[in-house]
């Protein structure tokens, strides 16, 4: 976006703020993008966080908790009690076995650009140097 934000000062004294912003769709929700601040970038703003990678790696530990506990026997039993597809389940479930620092990243907004959760649910490597080569992280 190349126009910038303005202060002006009016007759009376008031300040008038211009903000030129577009509204977006993206991932199916909106998004406001704003301009750079009047000094530049806005220092310390954190990037958009992908609310669904961030909602299936809450699922992936949550239901791993609960198969490690014992309160269901397997994947189709957790499955039947959310109602949902096996699939589906072991799909999620395998984030729980991403490596620390890419889950540490992702909630932070800071995964590379081009990740997506239908990336991070297919088939990846158990050894975390291997996912952080082919989801390119840097290492930790």
């Amino acid at each position: 976006m190349n126009i910038q934000p303005t202060i002006t000062v009016t007759e009376n004294g008031n300040l008038h703020i211009h903000i030129p912003m577009l509204i977006r769709r993206m991932r199916g929700r909106k998004v406001i993008i704003a301009p750079k601040s009047l000094d530049g970038d806005i220092p310390d703003s954190p990037g958009p966080v992908q609310t669904a990678i961030v909602q299936a790696l809450a699922r992936a530990s949550s239901w791993a908790e609960v198969i490690e506990s014992g309160e269901v026997k397997s994947i189709s039993d957790l499955a039947m009690n959310l109602d949902v597809d096996n699939s589906y389940v072991a799909r999620i479930l395998k984030l729980s076995t991403l490596a620390p620092d890419i889950v540490e990243a992702i909630l932070n907004g800071e995964e590379p650009a081009g990740l997506s959760l239908a990336k991070l649910t297919k088939t990846f490597p158990t050894d975390w140097d291997e996912q952080r080569a082919m989801f390119r992280f840097t290492s930790a």
